[in-house]
């Protein structure tokens, strides 16, 4: 059971321990939590009051077969893994976190970095081993995967208003130190950004996270602010529009409707003929995810893209026409 159940005696040791079991998807005969806490059932009725006080909803069930159980309540209350839950709960964010699951993406960086602040470091290793070892089905391979470790060091950081600093390579190829005030850490299709204040640079910056390496938690503290005052998503947003032309793409994909909507996340089905509608993004990664798809499909605009799978398919033509029989 977790650690903090072998320093603790008394009455906050045991109400841990009662929690513990209470958490279990069942029902608790006074008597068998008494047999297993070694008090009263006095004590146990006393601990659920404290319990309840303390905003955990306990249900008490009256006559044969009754008893306590834990119950769903207005609010979330506080929870305790053990070792196995543990690790299995942060596997999980690592792999949403990565992999920047649609509406998903700010809650698993969130719980992330409070759970691996928290994680013993014997369980930290467990995770990275199990994360390391894995690899999640993805349709359509990503050379631009984030690291977990980093994305939630960048996180705490910008939480605590800490100065971050790290490693950054540049889009073209040029290594740097950077010391950065993070603000917000921003999702943009697959990928996610850092927005933030660069002391070297004097000026706000939006930092890829996937080019991020060795992030450093000075410890030195910073007033919070906002990139001239805008929020920090349309500022990343605003910046990456800039810098590489996007689309949205208009198709349709031989595939059922459920299928198709758990390969492409995000792609609206807001036309009445089928068609899908991406989010904005740019042309070779558009063509990617279609091309991952595995099926036919049919590109209704823009005309960048297919004039781009057209180039696609002439230069597979190229290649296979070239190959020996």
């Amino acid at each position: 059971m977790c650690a903090i159940l072998d320093f603790m005696s008394g009455t906050p040791g045991r109400l841990l321990s009662l929690l513990s079991l209470l958490q279990m998807p069942r029902t608790w005969p006074g008597d068998d939590l008494a047999r297993r806490l070694g008090v009263s059932r006095r004590t146990v009725r006393r601990d659920m009051e404290r319990l309840r006080e303390l905003g955990y909803p306990v249900q008490t069930a009256m006559g044969a077969g009754g008893g306590y159980r834990l119950v769903a309540g207005t609010a979330m209350p506080p929870l305790l893994l053990d070792d196995e839950e543990a690790v299995a709960i942060a596997a999980g964010l690592r792999t949403a976190a990565a992999n920047a699951i649609e509406g998903m993406e700010d809650a698993s960086v969130r719980a992330l970095a409070k759970l691996e602040q928290v994680l013993p470091s014997r369980l930290r290793q467990r995770v990275a081993a199990l994360s390391s070892a894995t690899v999640p089905p993805v349709a359509v391979p990503d050379p631009s995967t984030v690291d977990p470790a980093v994305l939630a060091s960048v996180a705490a950081a910008s939480a605590w208003g800490q100065r971050l600093r790290f490693g950054y390579v540049s889009a073209d190829d040029v290594s740097s130190r950077r010391l950065v005030e993070p603000c917000r850490l921003v999702t943009a299709g697959r990928r996610w950004y850092l927005v933030g204040y660069d002391n070297d640079q004097d000026d706000w910056r939006t930092f890829r996270v996937d080019r991020i390496t060795e992030p450093f938690l000075t410890g030195q503290r910073f007033a919070p602010r906002l990139p001239a005052g805008t929020d920090p998503a349309e500022f990343a947003r605003d910046k990456l529009y800039s810098a590489a032309p996007v689309f949205r793409a208009v198709v349709t994909v031989d595939l059922p409707d459920a299928l198709a909507r758990e390969l492409l996340p995000g792609w609206d089905p807001g036309e009445p003929d089928g068609r899908l509608i991406s989010p904005p993004d740019t042309v070779p990664w558009l063509a990617s995810r279609l091309l991952g798809l595995g099926c036919e499909f049919g590109v209704h605009s823009p005309r960048e893209l297919v004039d781009y799978l057209r180039e696609v398919a002439a230069r597979e033509a190229r290649a296979t026409g070239s190959a020996a029989p």
